[in-house]
């Protein structure tokens, strides 16, 4: 039984962590409204991989009005979908920019964010997906993206540090954390299965910790 109260339900993680695969797959289990992030459009995103000083605050701004643009639309009813699940939460934008952007550009970056995010609305039900530098590595490699070849390990490491550090002090809504470092839920029906009881059940406290091999080893 699912728990009514939560009926927006955003997925996050480091790249390469599966929030895509998880929302896509969720989203059809609960027949939700799916809202994936459009960073394919980004035309400086493979830049900023290739030359990350030159090209951050061009990447910054326009994921972050992109952001704001797809989310804000959750502010009209949905008659067709008792369920949203989305790929990403507004707030990560920080995460980025605050790994990524010189303090001129922070400055103005924050003025321009404090504006805008009091127009989104926050998720019911954040679900973290926390994984190690190299089961996230990994996956990058394996999922062969050409606009990711760039992607160096210490970038992983540092962003994979401030995804903890932020969430480890989240306060706007429920978070569940879940080590997904030892599960395939792409794959493995079992995982995923079990990993949807979870985010469904009931009375989720306000931070919460799901470590499923620590399960399969009991």
């Amino acid at each position: 039984m699912s728990d009514k109260k939560i009926k927006y339900i955003a997925i996050e993680g480091v790249i390469g962590a599966g929030k895509t695969s998880l929302a896509k797959k969720l989203a059809a289990k609960l027949n939700a409204k799916l809202i994936l992030e459009d960073f394919d459009d980004n035309p400086f995103l493979e830049r900023f991989y290739e030359n990350p000083q030159r090209y951050s605050f061009h990447t910054q701004m326009y994921f972050l009005l992109s952001r704001y643009r797809q989310l804000s639309e959750l502010l009209q009813p949905d008659l067709f979908h008792e369920y949203i699940v989305s790929d990403y939460i507004f707030e990560k934008d920080k995460i980025f920019a605050y790994l990524n952007l010189q303090d001129d550009e922070l400055k103005l970056y924050e003025k321009i964010a404090s504006l805008i995010e009091k127009n989104i609305v926050v998720p019911d039900l954040i679900i973290y997906l926390q994984s190690s530098v190299e089961r996230l590595m990994f996956n990058i490699k394996h999922r062969d993206r050409e606009i990711e070849k760039e992607i160096k390990e210490d970038y992983i490491k540092d962003l994979n540090e401030g995804y903890n550090y932020f969430f480890f002090r989240y306060k706007s809504t429920k978070v569940l954390m879940v080590n997904s470092t030892e599960i395939d839920f792409v794959n493995n029906e079992k995982d995923f299965n079990e990993l949807v009881e979870q985010i469904l059940k009931p009375g989720h406290s306000h931070m919460e910790y799901y470590d499923p091999a620590a399960n399969k080893s009991n």
